[in-house]
């Protein structure tokens, strides 16, 4: 079974959604994410994937997340 690889990623003032490119997508509050959760809309936005979609990573406040955490509710 392939491993789950991100490509997109929407953070509201509540909410972060992972969007998988085998079609499901994650959602988890934003308030398990403390980093993530004191930042602003601008920092939230700008993120970035890594490896093949892995993991996301924003650079601005150094902040990653691992998506196959997610999946496991491990964050």
């Amino acid at each position: 079974m392939p491993h789950p690889q991100a490509h997109n990623v929407i953070c509201t003032d509540a909410t972060i959604v992972v969007e998988l490119v085998d079609g499901r997508a994650i959602s988890a509050p934003l308030v398990w994410f403390p980093r993530l959760s004191q930042t602003s809309k601008e920092q939230r936005e700008n993120w970035e994937l890594l490896g093949d979609g892995d993991d996301i990573h924003w650079p601005k406040i150094d902040e990653g997340l691992s998506v196959a955490g997610l999946l496991a509710g491990t964050h």
